[in-house]
């Protein structure tokens, strides 16, 4: 069963947290919520919209360990939070030098930018947080989801349940997605 790794911090966008944790459980992909503070014990994080959320285990419990993927869910300040913190950058680096996804939504794509893992990528990010005239060596588009290599970029909450059936596919493929799409009753 493939392990993901979804930080959480406070300020994070609800939406797409929530979104991402229940489709790739749903999909039976383990998902590790972690949250960012040094203590032993999860605390609960507050989202931008005021959802109490509690992170499954502290990031220090579990920086060492092996996922197959970490996503990054969006949101403002979560993103910034994420952005500010040094351990993610890197186990991001580290995680995408073993050759395992890195994935991020909304305002996130730019944490991916910061440790240096979109340059001379395609990505797609919420429309006010990245420009290409700010980062010149990232080929930015309007895409819902982009698929570069192992890097896996969405633009935002609207976009969350195609991001999340896109990452279901790539960890334990199409067939999975379909049985969870069909599940959604999506149209």
């Amino acid at each position: 069963m493939p392990r993901v790794m979804i930080p959480l911090a406070n300020g994070c966008e609800e939406l797409e947290a929530v979104t991402l944790i229940d489709l790739l459980r749903r999909a039976e992909i383990e998902v590790v919520t972690v949250g960012l503070e040094n203590g032993e014990v999860a605390m609960p994080i507050t989202a931008s919209r005021g959802t109490r959320l509690i992170p499954d285990q502290p990031l220090a419990a579990v920086i060492n360990d092996d996922f197959d993927m970490i996503i990054l869910p969006g949101g403002l300040p979560g993103a910034e939070y994420l952005d500010q913190d040094p351990r993610i950058h890197q186990l991001l680096q580290r995680h995408a030098a073993a050759g395992h996804y890195t994935a991020a939504i909304c305002a996130a794509p730019r944490v991916l930018a910061h440790a240096g893992l979109l340059n001379g990528r395609h990505a797609t990010v919420y429309p006010s947080a990245m420009t290409a005239a700010n980062y010149p060596d990232i080929h930015l588009q309007s895409d819902a989801v982009v698929v570069d290599g192992k890097v896996i970029t969405s633009r935002g909450p609207g976009t969350a349940m195609d991001f999340a059936l896109m990452l279901i596919e790539l960890l334990v493929g199409a067939t999975q997605r379909q049985r969870v799409e069909a599940g959604l009753v999506r149209d």
